[in-house]
């Protein structure tokens, strides 16, 4: 009998064990711009690649390695944070004609629904840009997850999409190759 018990109590143990492993992990997003970043990049002319970054954001996100459609995030940007290596240009970015910052100073994107697996995953969601918001569809995976060198606990995920400027009322004519912006998104969480 009292090994009968002991058993119970180590496959009851165990089962506990599992089941808090399968449970959604909370991340904070490592915003220090050390370990995540947000990329865009827009053809100048039809001829080459113009790129550049936003330097602020924050967020977080709730990641379940065993149940993708568990998962959430949301993201802010500080638009005035943008940086596209040239200051003239970063002021004209900054301005009405494109991200319009004293108007509407933070980008918000914050998912609707996550889908597929670690590999090939679908993050839909409801992106807010200009004071416009409009559904994106984010094709993600992850890079990895581990204990980190510190005593914290870190997951990694990679992630692009894209939008129309005219759909977030960024009229400016650029030309037909300038209308559409990619972004390309590498995201660190810490657990909090």
């Amino acid at each position: 009998m009292k090994t009968n018990t002991r058993v119970l109590a180590m496959v009851l143990g165990m089962g506990m064990a599992s089941m808090a492993q399968a449970a959604p992990v909370n991340y904070d997003i490592d915003t220090g711009g050390m370990h995540a970043s947000i990329n865009f990049k827009i053809q100048h002319l039809g001829y080459s690649w113009l790129t550049g970054r936003f330097e602020k954001f924050s967020g977080q996100y709730v990641y379940d390695a065993e149940d993708i459609k568990q998962s959430q995030i949301q993201v802010k940007i500080d638009t005035n944070s943008v940086n596209s290596n040239h200051a003239e240009r970063d002021k004209h970015l900054r301005s009405a004609d494109f991200l319009n910052v004293k108007k509407y100073p933070e980008a918000m994107f914050e998912s609707t629904s996550i889908s597929g697996s670690n590999e090939n995953m679908t993050v839909k969601g409801q992106f807010t840009l200009n004071g416009v918001t409009k559904p994106l569809v984010i094709k993600a995976h992850k890079v990895g997850e581990g204990k980190d060198p510190w005593g914290g606990y870190r997951s990694g995920f990679e992630g692009a999409t894209e939008l129309k400027l005219a759909d977030f009322n960024i009229t400016k004519d650029l030309g037909p190759a300038s209308a559409t912006v990619l972004l390309e998104l590498h995201i660190e969480g810490i657990k909090k």
